[in-house]
């Protein structure tokens, strides 16, 4: 009884923020609709994104000609993230709206579709080939996109394009941008894998609440265990911890992650069931998985964020050099 009352709540939330996005639309259509098509080319674009992975990076490559603005703050988790009110404001005033996408978003979708209606609401995670984005064994797609680089540069590429559209004046300053910037992902690149390549091959199994660093290990070749699946909905079973408990034991892995969106109650159950098991399994640090640090730290910032993982996760697994 006390289920069908959440669903009921949850079907209840869902239309009264549905129903305010709606009335929103409209009245941008009919009252903001001439404004928007003449928007002044002396003011910042006005962009509203969902996570602060694509705000960060989006603010470097618009510069001074962008205002951008992020829904989603430090700790926030993403896959349970449900719009209010005031978000839906914003997300209203904004001339574009930037998300990844790939189901990251998904009590999010709807207000993304109606909202698209009057003006560009991109995915930009959508915009990568199929063949290059990871699957869970259901088929469900992988969208932590942002610890591959390589890929989170063409989803860049795609949100630096719709700035050029909607401002062609500043087309070639937002390129320039993106071109520099572009240069110190391919060194952060670099970096990353100098500092896993450093880690003994057999201590190179990265352990996390949830399977947020799939597209990571693919690129840097570490394997990768989340205790959770793809998303922060599913559960935690007493099997996952034990199946994670043996492959500690198996490869005498040193150090387990906990993540700074996820509860670390099921990392600390892997180490006391390896502890039980005779292994001594120490708690590596806090990763930044689905949300970045704080804004005006170096974490704040994506390249900052992913530096942070990569020294947390070498100093942890038993990196050689400093």
């Amino acid at each position: 009884m006390k289920k069908k009352h959440v669903q009921k709540r949850k079907v209840a939330w869902f239309y009264l923020v549905l129903g305010l996005s709606l009335a929103l639309s409209a009245c941008s259509s009919t009252e903001g609709g001439a404004e928007a098509e003449a928007r002044d080319p002396e003011q910042p674009l006005h962009v509203v994104t969902t996570i602060a992975q694509i705000a960060e990076p989006v603010s470097i490559i618009g510069g001074e000609r962008v205002q951008v603005e992020s829904l989603m703050g430090p700790g926030v988790d993403p896959h349970l993230y449900k719009p209010t009110p005031g978000d839906i404001q914003k997300l209203d005033g904004a001339e574009m709206i930037l998300y990844s996408g790939l189901h990251l978003e998904a009590n999010m979708v709807k207000v993304f579709e109606q909202l698209g209606k009057n003006k560009p609401a991109i995915a930009i995670g959508d915009t990568i080939p199929q063949e290059q984005l990871l699957k869970d064994p259901g088929g469900a797609i992988d969208p932590h996109i942002w610890f591959d680089i390589e890929l989170w540069k063409q989803a860049l590429e795609a949100a630096a394009e719709e700035l050029k559209k909607a401002s062609p004046a500043d087309a070639e300053y937002f390129e320039a941008n993106k071109t520099a910037y572009f240069a110190e992902l391919d060194r952060l690149k670099q970096e990353a894998a100098d500092k896993m390549a450093d880690i003994p091959e057999e201590k190179r199994v990265l352990i996390t609440a949830h399977d947020a660093f799939g597209y990571f290990g693919r690129m840097l070749d570490l394997q990768v265990v989340g205790l959770q699946g793809l998303s922060t909905e599913d559960e935690v079973g007493l099997s996952d911890i034990e199946h994670t408990v043996d492959l500690l034991l198996e490869h005498n892995v040193p150090a387990v992650f906990v993540e700074s969106s996820i509860n670390p109650a099921s990392v600390n159950a892997v180490i006391e069931g390896a502890q039980q098991k005779g292994l001594q399994v120490s708690l590596g640090g806090e990763l930044f998985s689905d949300a970045m640090g704080a804004e005006g730290t170096e974490e704040g910032t994506y390249i900052g964020m992913y530096r942070h993982n990569v020294d947390t996760i070498h100093t942890a697994l038993g990196g050689k050099g400093e």
